[in-house]
């Protein structure tokens, strides 16, 4: 449940709770207040009525005295009764629908009401005795009973109205509390509404993403912050990014200006190579320590230029239709490791992609494969209509779980006890990016490393069988 959502039940609730205490409270002062009004009404007129009827003209009163007196009072309700001393007299309603209890409550001496519902009427019954006076100050119980009933219609009438008014009234104040509460939550939600667009924007890496401050409310503070906050973190990633071209820039620099040098110093070593056989103890073994560091040195140094041409962006396929498989044997015939390798490559399995990377990728896993697994090393190669897979598998004991996820990060290397080890720890990273560059739509070419249950590892390459891209730039 959304936020407008749970703001405007809130308001909602508020008001029905709101209406209807006070629409009820009100229905209900108003409604005692009718009848109180009409109770009062009613006894005063009974008593006005009774005294201008009195004195009787015998006491105790004769059958024409009680009726007499029924009529005189029945002139102004809708019904009488006077009873004494098991005589009657009624006019308009049956002494028998006298209620006990009033009638035990008239015989107290007190001028006392009841409503009772008579058919579908409701009735108004007002009783009082008579009392007599002893000229002594006080007065005894005539035994004489007088009742007058009076319908209520017009006062229900009257409440059905106030009901219907509180209904309209409590559902006007309803909409108007849910209009109000709409009005709320758009102030509301549209600062947060704001502050989501930004930070979304932030997440997608725009950091000039801000949201407008109005107000000194906590919502404006939040914004205050939050604006704080991203401008801290465009300079912190501006500086970052900065540094890191400008370590980007360094590399690319360092390793161009070391070509010319090593290109040197490799045709001094060649040189060396050469000759080493013919010096003698350790100048023939410095010589090729020599040779075999320029080599190291060479490879770290293409590695590097490789690396800032994925950086940069600059780095392209050079896409050509060619035979998956004699790529893969001719990468591994030029470095001599036919023999060390169980290939398991069918012929026929065409793809569009670029030979010069997929010679990098594979002789990077093979390398890798051979320096840090144990024989036999297995190339297996499969395909299907959309993609064209390389399994490239050792018989060693595989890669401990911690190392897995970060075989493919730059500079890494299993062991890091050792200060220096073969290869640079760029290879399997540049066989990763490699892997990348190759797409067909929403197909992306992938490397990924596991552990094989029997034992050693294992590394998969599937690239897109028609792949898509330019010539590469230089």
């Amino acid at each position: 449940m959304g936020l407008r959502t749970r703001l405007l039940l809130a308001f909602a609730a508020l008001a029905v709770v709101t209406t209807t205490i006070t629409a009820g409270v009100l229905y209900w002062r108003a409604r005692s207040a009718v009848l109180q009004a009409t109770q009062d009404a009613a006894a005063t007129a009974l008593t006005d009525r009774v005294k201008t009827l009195l004195p009787l003209s015998s006491v105790p009163p004769r059958r024409a005295d009680l009726e007499e007196l029924v009529e005189g009072l029945s002139d102004r309700g809708s019904g009488a009764v006077v009873l004494f001393r098991g005589q009657q007299a009624s006019s308009g309603m049956h002494p028998q629908s006298l209620p006990a209890e009033l009638r035990s409550a008239v015989r107290s001496g007190r001028v006392v009401w009841q409503r009772v519902m008579w058919g579908d009427t409701p009735t108004l019954l007002v009783g009082t005795e008579l009392r007599i006076g002893t000229g002594m100050g006080d007065s005894v119980p005539s035994g004489l009973e007088v009742y007058l009933a009076r319908d209520l219609l017009a006062e229900r009438d009257s409440i059905e109205e106030l009901t219907w008014w509180a209904g309209a009234v409590g559902a006007g104040s309803l909409g108007l509390a849910a209009a109000l509460a709409w009005v709320a939550a758009r102030g509301v939600l549209r600062p947060v509404r704001e502050l989501r667009h930004a930070a979304r924007r932030l997440g997608e890496g725009d950091l000039s993403a801000r949201v407008t401050v109005r107000g000194a409310d906590e919502l404006a503070e939040v914004g205050r912050t939050f604006n704080a906050t991203a401008q801290v973190l465009e300079h912190q990633v501006n500086e970052l990014r900065r540094m890191e071209a400008d370590a980007r820039r360094f590399v690319a620099d360092v390793s161009h200006e070391l070509r010319t040098p090593l290109a040197a110093m490799t045709a001094v070593t060649d040189v060396l190579d050469e000759e080493a056989g013919d010096l003698p103890g350790d100048a023939g073994r410095a010589a090729r320590l020599v040779s075999s560091e320029t080599a190291n040195l060479t490879r770290l140094v293409n590695d590097l230029i490789e690396v800032t041409r994925f950086d940069s962006g600059s780095a392209a396929l050079a896409l050509d239709d060619v035979d998956v498989a004699a790529i893969i044997r001719a990468c591994l015939r030029s470095r001599g490791w036919l023999d060390q390798v169980e290939a398991d490559l069918p012929e026929g399995i065409t793809a569009r992609l670029d030979p010069r990377r997929l010679d990098v990728i594979v002789a990077n896993l093979v390398g890798n494969a051979l320096r840090h697994g144990e024989p036999p090393v297995t190339v297996r190669l499969t395909a299907d209509e959309a993609w064209v897979m390389v399994d490239v598998e050792d018989s060693g004991p595989g890669m401990d779980d911690a190392v897995l996820p970060h075989v493919f990060d730059r500079f890494f290397k299993a062991d890091t006890a050792r200060s220096r080890s073969q290869g640079s720890g760029l290879g399997l990273a540049i066989a990763w990016e490699n892997a990348r560059l190759h797409r067909k739509g929403d197909r992306v070419g992938t490397l990924t490393a596991a552990n094989r249950p029997g034992g050693g590892a294992v590394f998969t390459l599937a690239l897109p069988r028609y792949g898509e891209g330019t010539g590469e730039k230089r």
